[in-house]
């Protein structure tokens, strides 16, 4: 019986581990392909594409960002076909497994828990006498009634098969995110979290993982993401697998991983600060909440102290990117102990923030427990909280508003001058600026519509012009110089108006190449000619020493002369300040 196993990723660069498992395990007794879509995916050309292959058996993969989309696609699908037999499974259908057996009445089998081998059992009794009540871990209707069986022992990992070794995969390893997990289970207990409902930590055999990051990395992998719960539960496994990176990494790949901070010891810090070449590790760090009272309620145990310690070492090291995650919405933090949240995380500068919202996961202790904080949240998935006890509804939109600034303006660091200069000394704290900008920029609509980089300084400066309008001189040459050293070619048009009158700038032009050591040495080794400078550097007034302010992080009232060199060998921008006065005093002399 012809056979596919298929998911929707949340974006065309992710891959899905979960059944490539499934393949692998089926095999060779079962010839299984692959077939893999996004959500936003039109479900007519998902739907198309399936039939199309003419299979009599398809296995869904089902999680909260795909599962009312994948519900659609089934529907359509049986339908079309009703001697289709459907599997689901994954963490989504794996708890309320009633209701989905009432709701789904389109899908044939429900896998419980891990699939593998419930999985290839399945396809043995489709393929003979069909007698399901001995298979572990199923749920399905029978004569009308819901039929469940018990769940499955877990599986031995070192026994599994490598999800690795297709060739239709070979020719996507460069182009898309590659999963690779070395363990399963979780060893924490936080409510909100599905991994707390498995106990213990097991581990997949390590020379074979070893063997599968090599062919991977054989075969063009260039993003590894490591989906452990916690990689670095085990300091030995850690300390070898980062050795073995670091020993056999190539040039160009990105190794992942989902790390728990504040139980990371100084020293292994250390020895990936010494050894890591840098930009080949990337950590993922789960903050959610500084509030203790909150991380006692959730289970969670976490010492802040010791994680903002290993986020500073690693950020000293420069070797490491890191991500710090935070869930709004926790029980008993509300507005003003998530701002303190936020300010807290943020104040350890990660390059990436991310701010989520509370989804209550089914099977959760959190979900189950809900009433105890008054929770609201969606009937569907994703399940994201509305409000509880201690934070509405409008604080909820408050919070939000935040989420999208904070993606454009810092993590995607096309400003960091001018964000940190913004937060120190303009705002009073760091969640009060993107708060505010957040909220104008929903009151303009701006959430609606597309941005370039020059629309994003644009209404950056809007804000500010209207809520600091005695700043904004100051805030507005900081931001051109941002603007101007993250540019590789001359811009054909900067994102604000000219300060300077085009006859003035040829005089300055004039002043600077008569005198060419008015903007320092660096400058001088170039030796533009007058076609070369005025075909690759432009010229802009700023309010303040920006030197000092590189150095210092003061600000210095003074007006310069900017003069940005686009270095087309170097492909890079250089920037040279000098005293307006110094100019224009040269200018007259001349």
């Amino acid at each position: 019986m012809k056979t596919i196993v298929t998911t929707l990723n949340a974006k065309y660069i992710h891959t899905n581990l979960a059944i490539r498992y499934l393949k692998a395990y089926a095999e060779p007794d079962f010839d299984v392909e692959l077939a893999e879509y996004t959500i936003k995916d039109p479900a007519m050309n998902v739907v198309s594409d399936l039939i199309q292959r003419n299979p009599e058996i398809i296995g869904f993969s089902c999680y909260i960002w795909n599962i009312e989309e994948t519900i659609k696609i089934i529907n359509m699908l049986k339908k079309i076909n009703p001697n289709l037999t459907i599997i689901i499974g994954g963490p989504e259908v794996t708890y309320d497994v009633s209701y989905w057996l009432d709701r789904l009445t389109s899908v044939d089998f429900i896998v419980i828990g891990e699939g593998e081998i419930t999985f290839k059992e399945i396809l043995q009794q489709l393929n003979s006498d069909k007698n399901f009540e001995q298979i572990s871990g199923l749920a399905y209707r029978k004569d009308g009634k819901n039929v469940i069986t018990p769940q499955r022992n877990k599986v031995d990992l070192k026994n599994l098969p490598s999800p690795f070794r297709f060739e239709e995969d070979k020719t996507q390893l460069s182009k898309r995110v590659t999963y690779i997990e070395t363990s399963r289970g979780c060893p924490f207990s936080c409510q909100f979290c599905l991994s707390s409902i498995e106990v213990g930590v097991r581990y997949f055999d390590r020379e074979k993982v070893k063997d599968d990051i090599r062919y991977l990395m054989d075969n063009g992998a260039k993003t590894i993401k490591f989906v452990d719960r916690t990689f670095n539960i085990s300091r030995s496994y850690a300390m070898e697998m980062f050795q073995f990176l670091i020993d056999e990494h190539k040039p160009g790949t990105v190794f992942q991983f989902e790390i728990t901070a504040d139980i990371m010891r100084p020293e292994v810090i250390q020895f990936l600060n010494d050894n890591a070449p840098k930009g080949l590790f990337r950590f993922e760090i789960g903050v959610q909440s500084t509030n203790d009272a909150t991380n006692e309620l959730v289970m969670r145990k976490q010492n802040f102290s010791k994680l903002s310690r290993t986020v500073s070492m690693v950020k000293e090291g420069n070797k490491i990117d890191q991500h710090l995650d935070l869930i709004a919405g926790l029980p008993e933090e509300d507005y003003n102990s998530f701002r303190n949240t936020f300010n807290d995380v943020f104040a350890l500068r990660p390059e990436e923030l991310q701010l989520g919202f509370l989804k209550l996961l089914r099977g959760t202790g959190l979900r189950l427990r809900a009433a105890d904080h008054n929770y609201l949240y969606m009937d569907h998935a994703p399940y994201e909280m509305l409000g509880n006890n201690v934070l509405s509804f409008q604080d909820i939109i408050r919070i939000k508003q935040v989420e999208d600034v904070l993606e454009k303006y810092w993590n995607d660091h096309r400003m960091d001058t001018t964000v940190e200069y913004l937060v120190t000394h303009v705002f009073e704290t760091p969640f009060d600026f993107f708060q505010q900008f957040g909220a104008f920029w929903d009151e303009r609509g701006w959430s609606r519509i597309g941005h370039q980089l020059e629309d994003l300084y644009k209404r950056l400066y809007e804000f500010l012009h209207e809520t600091h309008p005695q700043k904004i001189h100051i805030i507005e040459s900081i931001m051109k110089y941002d603007y101007v050293k993250g540019q590789k070619f001359k811009p054909r048009k900067p994102w604000w108006p000219e300060s300077i009158a085009r006859n003035e700038r040829s005089h300055y032009y004039q002043g600077i190449l008569a005198n060419n050591d008015l903007l320092g040495d660096n400058f001088v080794q170039h030796q533009l000619s007058e076609k070369d400078i005025y075909k690759h550097t432009i010229l802009e007034e700023i309010h303040f020493d920006l030197a000092h302010f590189l150095q210092t992080g003061e600000v210095h009232e003074a007006k310069q002369i900017m003069l940005v060199y686009f270095n087309q060998t170097l492909n890079r921008s250089e920037v040279y300040c000098t005293p307006l006065e110094d100019v224009k005093r040269l200018t007259v002399q001349k």
